[in-house]
């Protein structure tokens, strides 16, 4: 009969715990925390231009193997995806938020612990405990510890989404890393052909200087000239050998750039040549609001504004009650041989709630600093989207500009060469100056080096455009 009723006592202890856990499950459904909703942004005027945006497939939706046609630069591109430390450091806090998620999934179960323990008290022996254990108390505990906290508010819910936007936050930024790399290599790479290709004329060029020094010699005694004019014939064959010098130095330069995002160590490049280059793309920049799911910084901010929002909700709930069950037992005893006794055993469980009454200010303090936080994070993520599309209307303004200089470069230097080849034979009949000579030739050269640096802006800014639209992620 007496263990009927302490069977009976401790089912209704157990109802009750159970009651008090189902009401915590039913207040949860009616207090929950707000759900994340994307702020109106605008994005209608992003792009300073005069074409209408319009749907359909935009040069972001291009892979870069399409885009980028030199087997060689697809090959640096893909060694570099895999070798360039960046990419690697990134990929490390990858793994870092990787385990920050597995850490929030686990939110919503309780905390366990073991713990095994002897406790030994020397006591007065005139003592009422002292006189009665002659003066010394073993004691030896192993127990379990078990604690609970129902998500009523929201709290653990949404720590949880928090938790997990900051994970895609980090996915994010590093595809922002991986797309300013093959952005950087293929610049890096296409500028290491302008210079061979500038490299070449000027080297050209330096033959023709030499054979002008011969030829203004041979005027000078010959009596159509004079000293200076073979003395300023021979300063611009020394100009040319210095402008290749400098070429020479900025080759080395870039190679060593390139090696660096390559990942390894500074060296030759292998490359193909500038004009063997074609990039013949369809220029469409597609909607403005193609930004928000297609530039990766763009997206990682909007990450940032979900974990803070997710935050603000965490604080929020701070002002509210939280109910936890808390639980312990084990083997107790004061005799060793008797320690995993029945007898020995004991435990105890505590359900509650409890509300935060004063706590120095640090309750709302949380939630303030969570809120400005929350709105400092909006403001990045607008920030953002307006940047991305200065940096389209930019590049589109280069690639149209260097386009249109192009046709007009050509001009020029087809003039400029023209000009500098009539002067040596109107010098040799003794119709133009020496000066008017050295003018001519020094332009056509400017105009032969601009031109090749105007074909390498071009590429450039393709793929600055590549880039802004948030390309290379295909």
């Amino acid at each position: 009969m007496l263990h009927y009723k302490t069977m009976k006592m401790k089912y209704q202890k157990s109802y009750k715990i159970m009651v008090v856990i189902a009401a915590a499950s039913v207040m949860q459904s009616c207090f929950v925390a707000k759900n994340y909703e994307r702020p109106q942004v605008k994005t209608e005027a992003l792009y300073r231009t005069d074409a209408a945006a319009t749907e359909g497939a935009s040069l972001a939706g291009v892979s870069w193997k399409t885009l980028f046609t030199d087997p060689i630069l697809q090959g640096y591109i893909e060694k570099g995806l895999q070798n360039n430390y960046d990419i690697r450091i990134a990929m490390q806090s990858i793994v870092a938020a990787e385990a920050n998620l597995k850490q929030g999934k686990m939110g919503y179960l309780p905390t366990l612990s073991v713990g095994a323990n002897l406790t030994h008290q020397q006591l007065a022996k005139n003592s009422q405990f002292g006189s009665f254990f002659n003066g010394s108390l073993d004691q030896y505990q192993l127990a379990g510890n078990l604690s609970w906290e129902a998500d009523i508010w929201g709290k653990i819910r949404s720590n949880k989404r928090a938790v997990n936007a900051s994970y895609l936050q980090t996915i994010a930024a590093n595809q922002a890393v991986k797309t300013q790399l093959l952005a950087s290599i293929a610049s890096t790479y296409y500028q290491l052909l302008s210079l061979d290709a500038q490299l070449k004329v000027a080297e050209e060029t330096l033959l023709n200087r030499d054979n002008s020094v011969t030829t203004i010699k041979a005027l000078k005694d010959a009596g159509n000239v004079n000293e200076v004019a073979v003395k300023q014939t021979e300063a611009q064959k020394y100009a040319t050998e210095l402008i290749i010098a400098d070429l020479k130095n900025n080759i080395v330069i870039i190679e060593n750039t390139l090696s660096i995002l390559l990942g390894q160590s500074p060296g030759k490049i292998e490359r193909g040549t500038l004009a063997a280059q074609a990039m013949n793309v369809d220029v469409n920049l597609g909607v403005p609001a193609d930004l928000l799911s297609k530039r990766p910084d763009v997206m990682a901010a909007e990450y940032n504004l979900i974990t803070n929002f997710e935050m603000t909700n965490v604080a929020r709930s701070n002002f509210y009650p939280s109910f936890t069950v808390t639980a312990s037992g084990g083997f107790q005893s004061l005799e060793l041989k008797e320690w995993f006794s029945t007898n020995s055993l004991f435990a105890n469980i505590v359900a509650g709630l409890t509300q935060p009454i004063f706590n120095q200010r640090q309750i709302r303090t949380k939630y303030e600093v969570a809120k400005a936080n929350q709105e400092k994070a909006y403001l990045q993520f607008e920030q953002s989207l307006l940047t991305a599309g200065k940096e389209v209307s930019d590049a589109l303004s280069q690639y149209k500009n260097e386009t249109g200089k192009l046709v007009i470069r050509e001009k020029q230097v087809d003039a400029l060469k023209k000009a500098a080849n009539y002067s040596d034979e109107l010098l040799n009949h003794g119709f133009v100056n020496y000066l008017e000579v050295l003018t001519a030739k020094n332009s056509a050269l400017s105009s032969e080096l601009d031109l090749i640096d105007n074909k390498y802006r071009q590429f450039n800014a393709i793929i600055m455009l590549y880039k802004a639209l948030g390309g290379g992620t295909q």
